[in-house]
């Protein structure tokens, strides 16, 4: 069996090998190679032993990791697909041999391993199905559940629909379609951009698989085999985009402890057995903490449970978060929350902890061993608050004749349902030559949901939602369920919807906002990047590749205007506030890293969203919610006001909210004490590392960004906590169907994810400047890693020898981006 090895002049690698089995062990081997640190980071997060190595900053993911099951669900993922599609599962073996035979001397490459003392391990057959089942749990935000029921609670249904947005856990992306028909060349063009948090590696691997079977290019996730999202065979191309669909639901559980056990109290009334166990979680640097694992027949008990229960005796009692230790108890102030949000949203790093503190108001101490964020208000926090009581109302009474039990949360998620991840759908993908093929290999699709759009080179175009549903009841999409109440059980799957014929006068845009998905959702991302982009789109009849980056980049914030609405509307200002008044109705509306205008614009709405947040209408919303860390992104208040600023300041009324009077509090600081600088002063890249920058490095700033969170370029800060951007295009794509040479991408970095190597960070300038790489796709223009062919044999895994470092692009190949 033959397997050989490519680069390309940016490191990218295009492998070959006899067989689609081979080929996975060659993407597996050279995966562990370029990404070893990535790779054994992503494996311990899926398995919840994370905080091992990384320390307490890694808790609170851990803990949800074990207590959702994430590990076990992947081994039941994968039992059930080796019975289902032995084919697929082998494929999977032979990507985890590739891995485990690379992974030593992948892992001598990468300083984090030294720098942590972690020894690399062993990746099991299920991992990468964990991987995937890790890096996508959260892309569905069922924690905005928790929001909803507290906005509600506190502020009337009315509130769902006016924090309703595209909020500030959830990825995004941008991708469009052009027919023949509005193409130079006749043939389809497929183009866009991936929106996550921007990490170093990056998430998105670019790579070449090519064997007898099937010859593609596209963006795989490190640590699962194929190419899952973006990929291009040559006659099909397809690109996803997330559906903003909802298929998680929690439920409020009831428990009590027995002699025997646990048990839950179920619909029918009666109480039931779950399941239970203990684990230990090892913290690098602290004791190890040992945490209770519950499941219910609903699913895994994520917050909450019987601890501090007695058998069968003691008083209710609220969700707690147990894996909040005392030495980790947290400031109570909305903005201390706000800023453990921005934690669960960056990763954390000093830098940003500093912009927090400029923006919020947020006093940030960083510690040699941990953070603390101290609040500028001084709060009493009781001390049922402090060991996790949550303040929350449930539906229906408690009987003051029930036996005394503790509330919890339970996720239902449907992999843990259906032992079914999706993976049979890779293979097909791969091996697809039209969009019928695309078709049929997406019903295999499981999660996360996505909105895809594909074409291919005979003319065919397919628009389609493909994923898993669950058909439930209403209240179930909108928020926490009582379990014990019966209307709330799953009863199969949506149909998931298409569009046929897949475009409007030659083309189709998705941007995560209403369209195909609606049926299947509750919050959407706001129009402005899809009406944007077909607005850009119409301006030309025909296109070409090359001018795709045009709209990758576009600047223009459609959602500036109720902000300025209601500056226009204001009189009896100071000079200086009248006069940047006046500068801000005249700007263009772009934000252009270049920009002064739109830095002091970004400066305005900061301060109005801090004066709306701090409202004491809004102040119940501001209570500190006793849930995980983990979930505290979703929860806290400045952020949802930030996101849903647009429709907060349209309303007829905002709870009697003078929002003129904080328009104009805000106008006049800030003509008090503008910007110094433009946007790109302020709006800086803020990647996520698992393992923070070392000591000297951590004043230093990434590099300054043009766009918005409402831009095409959706580069997001987060309205009135920070201008910093941790998430943003993850990739740009352009996949051309008359000619796949013609096709381009970028990634934020390289495609070496070990520090200082010649490939980590050598797409970053073409990245910033909206640039994109060629797709090489002819084996003469690359260079191979051997002077020929490796022969391998499926022997016991051994360590390959280390590799020399690709040459840096050529002068030929750097001309070509122009």
């Amino acid at each position: 069996m033959t397997i050989e090895t490519y680069r390309d002049a940016w490191g990218i690698p295009h492998l070959r090998a006899s067989s689609a089995r081979e080929l996975a062990r060659a993407q597996g081997r050279v995966t562990a190679h370029d990404r070893a640190w990535q790779l054994e980071v992503e494996r311990h997060r899926a398995q919840g032993t994370s905080a091992s190595f990384l320390g307490a900053d890694a808790l609170s993911w851990d803990v949800f990791a074990r207590r959702a099951r994430l590990d076990d669900t992947a081994r039941r993922c994968f039992a059930a697909l080796e019975h289902r599609d032995p084919e697929t599962a082998d494929w999977v073996r032979a990507y985890v041999d590739g891995v485990n035979e690379a992974l030593p001397a992948g892992a001598r490459r990468a300083p984090e391993f030294a720098r942590t003392g972690l020894v690399p391990g062993r990746w099991q057959p299920w991992t990468p199905l964990g991987v995937w089942l890790a890096t996508h749990i959260l892309f569905a935000g069922f924690p905005a559940k928790l929001w909803r029921e507290q906005a509600i609670r506190h502020l009337g249904p009315g509130a769902v629909g006016l924090f309703a947005t595209d909020g500030p856990g959830t990825a995004g992306s941008n991708g469009w379609l052009l027919t023949g028909d509005r193409t130079a060349t006749g043939h389809a063009l497929i183009a866009g951009d991936p929106h996550r948090f921007i990490e170093d590696p990056g998430v998105y691997q670019q790579i070449h698989l090519c064997c007898p079977e099937f010859d593609v290019v596209g963006l795989a996730v490190p640590g699962v085999p194929g190419i899952a999202h973006f990929g291009h065979t040559g006659t099909v191309a397809w690109a996803i985009t997330n559906a903003m669909a909802d298929y998680q639901d929690l439920y409020r559980e009831r428990l009590r402890r027995t002699g025997a056990g646990i048990e839950a109290l179920g619909p029918d009334g009666t109480w039931h057995r779950a399941a239970r166990h203990t684990e230990t979680v090892e913290i690098a640097g602290e004791p190890p903490i040992e945490i209770e694992v519950l499941e219910t027949p609903r699913g895994p008990v994520i917050a909450g449970g019987p601890e501090g229960l007695e058998a069968t005796t003691g008083p209710l009692d609220r969700p707690q978060t147990s894996d909040q230790a005392p030495h980790q108890t947290r400031d109570a102030t909305p903005d201390a929350i706000a800023a453990r949000g921005l934690r669960g949203l960056y990763g954390y790093s000093p830098a940003v902890a500093a912009e927090a503190e400029a923006e919020a108001d947020v006093e940030v101490e960083v510690e040699a061993d941990e953070v603390e964020v101290e609040a500028a208000v001084e709060v009493e926090v009781e001390a049922d608050e402090v060991e996790g009581e949550a303040d929350v109302e449930v539906e229906g009474e408690v009987d003051a004749e029930d036996e005394a039990h503790a509330e919890a949360l339970a996720l239902r998620y449907p992999p843990r349902v259906t032992h079914d991840l999706g993976f049979s759908a890779l293979l097909p993908l791969l091996r697809s030559r039209t969009v019928a093929d695309i078709d049929r290999a997406l019903d295999a699709w499981t999660e996360p949901v996505n909105v895809v759009q594909a074409a291919d080179t005979a003319g065919g175009t397919l628009h389609r939602v493909a994923g898993h549903v669950p058909a439930r009841a209403e209240a179930n999409r909108l928020a926490p369920v009582p379990a014990w109440e019966p209307g709330h059980e799953w009863h199969g799957a949506h149909e998931t919807p298409y569009a046929r014929p897949a475009h409007d006068d030659g083309i189709a845009v998705m941007a995560n906002a209403r369209g195909l998905a609606t049926p299947l959702g509750v919050e959407f991302a706001p129009p402005h990047r899809a009406a944007r982009i077909r607005a850009l789109l119409d301006a030309r009849r025909t296109w070409t590749a090359d001018g795709m980056p045009a709209i990758h980049t576009d600047t223009h914030l459609g959602s500036a205007a109720p902000l300025l609405d209601h500056l226009a509307a204001l009189t009896g200002l100071t000079p200086a506030a009248a006069a940047l008044r006046d500068r801000l109705l005249a700007w263009d509306r772009r934000m252009e890293a270049d920009s002064t205008d739109a830095a002091a614009y970004a400066a305005v709405r900061g301060a109005v969203v801090r004066h709306l947040a701090a409202h004491p209408v809004l102040a119940p919303l501001a209570e500190p919610p006793a849930y995980p860390d983990l979930l505290l992104p979703w929860l806290a208040l400045v952020p949802r006001v930030g996101y849903a600023l647009e429709h907060l300041l349209r309303t007829e009324d905002l709870y009697g909210i003078d929002r003129a009077a904080a328009v104009r509090a805000a106008l006049e600081e800030t003509a008090a004490a503008p910007p110094a600088g433009p946007w790109s002063a302020t709006h800086r890249l803020a990647p996520w590392k698992a393992l923070p920058a070392d000591p000297a490095d951590q004043g230093s700033d990434g590099p300054g960004l043009a766009g918005d969170h409402d831009c095409v370029l959706c580069a997001s800060a987060v309205p009135g906590l920070t201008d910093r951007a941790a998430r943003g295009p993850a990739a740009r794509y352009v996949w051309d169907l008359a000619d796949r040479r013609n096709s381009r991408w970028v990634v934020p970095f390289g495609a070496d994810g070990v520090p200082g190597a010649a490939h980590h960070r050598d797409q970053l300038p073409l990245w910033l400047r909206g640039e994109l790489a060629p797709v090489i796709t002819d084996w003469d223009r690359l260079t191979p890693e051997h002077p020929g062919p490796t022969t391998t044999e499926p022997t016991e895994p051994t360590e390959p020898t280390e590799r020399a470092e690709p040459a840096e692009p050529t002068q030929e190949s750097e001309e070509s981006h122009d």
